[in-house]
């Protein structure tokens, strides 16, 4: 009790004495110690403004002639020691070494400014007060140092977003990785003594050398957790339970990471969760949908994970949800009416997914914060609601790409919403009022009216003094663009961003401003693709700051102005015109100084499909910041330019030009290079091995050149190769097992067309992605390859004109060639009976695929569009695209013999068979009747006999039949396709008799003998063709009656095709 009356005596004796002083507090604060001052005047001294990383002026932030204390940034305790310092986001460079002398900080902000150095040389140990840390988007990059790891009183840890700094700074950072890292220490040792930390911000920090241990570590190190952001990693699975069931965690974001799969019961969490985003997971399955529901739950984005499935639950009214983002997901089934209850929501983004049914019936008084909704790329249908135009507080609206039932919705309607700022209505039909009766447009800053089946510019932008994006492509606008558009005064003063692409508009080249004062918009982006032009426009000469500029697919001609080269362009899309010059002076300049030249920016430049002749300018390959470079389909001669100076480039197309000579070595300097066609030149190189040390590679093609000799092998080339079409080239010898080792991620391989020999290599077997293979045309020499029968996704083998020998067996365990469509065994010197096991191996061929509505091709998720050519009576059929639904077998030019098995009418999904040029004998099974989907069948120069099964007349998609040079016999059926074969059909066949041969049927007819094998033959290919013209003429050619095949593979292409190749020998001499 004595001790309690002291302290009593002492703290009354205290509290009288401030009383009587009341500026002592203050001035205590405000006191600031000699060597803390020094030491911040040193701080001072070592740091600059370094905008864009270049130095601007010394920091000149603190006035020595007043006390340190109350300096910004700068907070003391009541003894004066510095304990917090705060120069967050001002452009900072130099060295902060002077801060580990503050021994009493407990608080360190260094956010956002430009140091671009390593955190080794910083002795963070000596601060072991520090609770605060926050070193986030500054340029620090490699290790993180051991020293933060002693910080043990750390409350809140901040190393987040690093290339933050360098996307702000508009830097490359090509040559380094600019993330820090987690490797040693590593994550687990990196946070086990950090058990107070409550909030840790680690996002972009590498830790993908122990990712699947992230997050077991993480519950078990820190249990105050209630903040944990990591995004973009490189974290794997698994996601732990444990993670969930943190007693603080309120807020958590694994943005960007693969994560993969959520742990099982994912809504039964105890953590007190507010906060989830889990962005491009590349998460699968089903999302529960209790997750919706729970308490305190008020942001979920799970966007950008296409294979996320889910529905949403009915919800209650006291749901507290704020932010709900499920964008290009694949969640279905009806948005609940209930959603429109949802008193706290203000964003709402169900975009890129699959919903159907009505749009909710939003209003005012169900969701009164509504300020963002996104609804767009859906099936929804119904009537847009007429309390949607009640929601006062909406800033952003999408509602494009549906099905909605309205047929025409004005666009007035939508104009009643004052506080819009962007509007997106792209693919609904849009009326145009006369706006009379609104009060009080909205002052938009977005506006996208893509295909709305405009007729004209809506009159109501000319009051839009804030409008910053104008899209309205893809209508049916036509006529002069009028001048209001382009006036620059208080209307339109803002627009940067311009899309009129795909109308039929017409832009004249002078432009009579009545005002002094008014000028073009400076336009940041103009598109003007499609839009029937055929010269520059001229006002594009004050464009002096456009960044972004597409004049494709017009009918520019001649060459291109000087004016057009800004030095500010960055994306240049000139493709598909007729220009036949990128410089306008050409003649009188060196190429390395042609105006294109100067454009220092420009990362993605396309003149592809025009009529550029001449080398391609050096300068290109000089551009650092070239990322996209696409010359293709011109007459660019000469030698490939040097690209070692364009280190960012990505992709390169030069194919189809006239480009000769070797391939420039410099290319090995571009380690970012992902694509490289060069496709139908005439260059004259061995196999570019050298290319295999480049990390990204993943496309690589060089068809149709003159590229010669073996194709070696070293280690560890071609990481991550996806495709490689090296066909129609020159190259030899015996091709390496190993290098097949090595591009095991192969997806398609094209090696035909060579003079490639020996054997298959059985490392193919590894290729496990592998989709695509085509051998053809070469001389290997080897059984048939059924050890290719277990890969899971092979759809197309192509082994045609070989020497490929004996019988083909299968082990008839029905897992053979699960996803094959396309096979193609001709000629070549395979023997044997063609079994019961061989027809029960194609597992793929006997399933109709129903939706022919929506087409797929193969390789339709990469750059490299697959494309194949199937040989069919001397013609050769090329698909630009393979449709997963065309299926074909090719067994001709080969010793097959015996009977055409019963079995093959399983083989239900077939489009072309083509058995001919065999020694098949006995009749013609019925069981072919049942190939529903047939439209090519070819059984020519056989021994079959008997007489033409009726059943065939029921292939109604029959466009071309070939039974010529049998042993058939009686009467021709009539109905059906039957009706439309020529003599050719049916030729060589003596006791055949009716329509449409000349022979009726009770007369007898003289022997006709078959021409010989090999036979150059005009009279057989024109007949053919004839059989062609017949089934084209009747709407049924190969593809058509599945309704994708592009018009130009069946018609000049064939007959082009045909002259090419008429006099060469059907069949290759063995």
């Amino acid at each position: 009790m004595e001790n309690l009356g002291i302290l009593m005596s002492l703290f009354f004796l205290f509290s009288f004495s401030t009383s009587l002083h009341p500026s002592s507090h203050s001035n205590l604060q405000n006191h600031c110690l000699d060597d803390q001052r020094s030491t911040l005047l040193q701080l001072q001294h070592h740091l600059y403004y370094a905008p864009n990383f270049t130095f601007s002026s010394k920091l000149d932030l603190w006035d020595p002639n007043t006390r340190c204390c109350s300096w910004k940034g700068v907070t003391c305790d009541a003894l004066g020691h510095v304990i917090g310092i705060d120069l967050s986001y001002q452009n900072l460079s130099g060295s902060f070494h002077s801060i580990f002398n503050l021994h009493h900080l407990q608080r360190l902000n260094l956010a956002g400014n430009n140091f671009n150095t390593t955190l080794f040389q910083y002795g963070f140990g000596k601060l072991p007060n520090l609770t605060h840390l926050n070193l986030s988007a500054s340029c620090f990059h490699d290790q993180i140092p051991v020293g933060i790891l002693y910080l043990t009183r750390l409350v809140s840890l901040n190393l987040s977003y690093q290339d933050d700094c360098y996307w702000r700074n508009d830097q490359s950072f090509a040559s380094f990785d600019p993330t820090l890292k987690l490797e040693k220490p590593n994550f687990k040792t990196f946070i086990k003594n950090m058990r107070s930390l409550r909030e840790l911000y680690l996002d972009g920090v590498n830790i993908s050398s122990q990712s699947s241990e992230w997050c077991e570590t993480t519950s078990l190190s820190l249990p105050k957790l209630s903040v944990l952001s990591m995004s973009g990693c490189g974290l794997t699975g698994p996601f732990c339970s444990s993670l969930l069931n943190l007693r603080y965690l309120s807020k958590l974001n694994l943005d960007s990471n693969p994560i993969s799969y959520l742990p099982p019961k994912f809504s039964k969490i105890s953590s007190p969760l507010v906060s989830l985003r889990l962005v491009d997971c590349n998460l699968s399955g089903h999302f529960p949908a209790e997750f919706f529901l729970l308490p305190k739950m008020q942001r979920i984005d799970i966007s950008y994970n296409f294979r996320l499935m889910g529905q949403l639950p009915e919800f209650p009214i006291n749901n507290t949800l704020e932010v709900l983002s499920l964008q290009y997901t694949n969640f279905s089934g009806s948005i609940p009416a209930s959603i429109a209850n949802l008193s706290n929501l203000v964003e709402l983004d169900l975009s890129d997914n699959n919903f159907n049914g009505s749009i909710p019936p939003f209003h005012r008084s169900g969701v009164p914060n509504l300020a963002s909704l996104d609804l767009s790329w859906n099936h929804l249908s119904g009537s847009i609601p007429s309390s949607l135009f009640t929601l006062s507080t909406l800033q952003t609206l999408s509602l494009g790409y549906n099905s909605f039932s309205d047929c025409q919705l004005k666009l007035d309607m939508f104009l009643q919403l004052s506080n819009l700022t962007r509007l997106d209505l792209s693919n609904i039909s849009l009326l145009i009022g006369s706006n009379n009766k609104i009060r009080t447009l909205p002052q938009l800053e977005s506006l996208y009216l893509r295909s709305c089946n405009l007729t004209e510019f809506p009159e109501f932008i000319k009051s839009q003094n804030k409008l910053t994006h104008l899209d309205l492509s893809n209508n049916r606008i036509h006529g002069l663009v009028p001048n209001w558009l382009w006036k620059s005064t208080l209307i339109l003063s803002t627009l940067e961003i311009l899309d009129l692409s795909s109308n039929a508009i017409d832009i004249p080249n002078q432009f009579p401003f009545d005002d002094a004062n008014s000028s073009f918009p400076m336009l940041i982006s103009l598109r003007l693709r499609s839009c029937n032009i055929s010269t520059f426009p001229a006002f594009l000469k004050s464009q002096e700051s456009l960044e972004e500029l597409d004049l494709s697919n017009n009918q520019i001609s001649g060459a291109v102005p000087n004016w057009v080269w800004k030095k500010s362009l960055q994306y240049l899309d000139l493709s598909n015109n007729s220009l036949t010059s990128l410089d306008q002076f050409s003649s009188n300049q060196d190429s390395l100084q042609i105006p294109i030249c100067n454009l220092s920016h420009l990362w993605r430049f396309k003149a592809s499909f025009n009529e550029l002749s001449g080398s391609i300018p050096s300068c290109l390959g000089n551009i650092s910041s070239l990322e996209y470079l696409d010359l293709q389909q011109n007459s660019f001669s000469g030698s490939i330019p040097d690209f070692g100076g364009a280190t960012q480039l990505s992709t390169l197309e030069l194919n189809d030009n006239k480009l000769e000579g070797k391939l420039p070595r410099s290319l090995a300097n571009c380690t970012m290079l992902y694509v490289l066609n060069l496709e139908n030149n005439t260059l004259h190189d061995t196999f570019p091995l050298w290319l295999g040390k480049l990390p990204v590679l993943t496309v690589l093609i060089l068809r149709a050149n003159r590229f010669y000799g073996p194709i070696k092998h070293l280690e560890n080339n071609f990481p991550v190769l996806d495709v490689l079409d090296i066909a129609s080239n020159n190259f030899s010898g015996h091709l390496s097992i190993k290098f097949f080792h090595a591009t095991h991620q192969l997806r398609s391989l094209k090696i035909g067309g060579n003079k490639l020999e020996g054997k298959l290599p059985r490392s193919l077997a590894n290729c496990k992605k592998l989709e695509v293979l085509d051998v053809g045309k070469n001389m290997i020499h080897d059984t048939f390859p059924n050890w290719l029968v277990k890969l899971p996704s092979l759809m197309v083998l192509i082994l045609r004109s070989n020497k490929f020998y004996g019988s083909i067996h299968f082990s008839g365990d029905g897992n053979a060639f699960p996803m094959l469509h396309i096979l193609d065994l001709a000629s070549n010197n395979f023997s044997g009976e063609v079994s019961v096991e061989f027809f029960q191996s194609l597992r793929a061929m006997m399933v109709i695929d129903g939706n022919k509505s929506k087409p797929s091709y193969v390789g339709d998720n990469s750059y490299y569009q697959d494309s194949v050519t199937i040989v069919n009576k001397g013609f050769e059929i090329n698909y630009q695209k393979i449709l997963t639904l065309l299926t074909c077998l090719d067994l001709s030019y080969n010793n097959f013999h015996g009977r055409i098995l019963e079995e093959i009418q399983d083989l239900k999904s077939l489009h072309v068979l083509n058995l001919s040029y065999n020694s098949f004998f006995d009749s013609i099974p019925s069981a072919l009747g049942s190939l529903t989907e047939l439209e090519s069948l070819d059984l020519s120069f056989n021994k079959l006999f008997g007489k033409i099964p009726p059943q065939l007349t029921s292939l109604t998609f029959l466009a071309a039949l070939n039974l010529s040079y049998n042993q058939l016999e009686g009467s021709i059926p009539q109905s059906n396709q039957f009706g439309t074969f020529l003599n050719d059909s049916y030729i060589g066949n003596p006791r055949l008799c009716g329509v449409p041969l000349m022979k009726k049927c009770n007369e007898v007819g003289s022997q006709m003998l078959p021409p010989k094998v090999g036979e150059d033959s005009w009279i057989d290919c024109l007949s053919v063709w004839k059989v062609v013209l017949m089934g084209y003429g009747c709407g049924l050619v190969i593809g058509f009656s599945i309704g994708y095949t592009v018009l130009n593979e069946f018609g000049n292409k064939w007959m082009a095709s045909f002259i090419r190749n008429w006099n060469r020998k059907r069949r290759r001499s063995m």
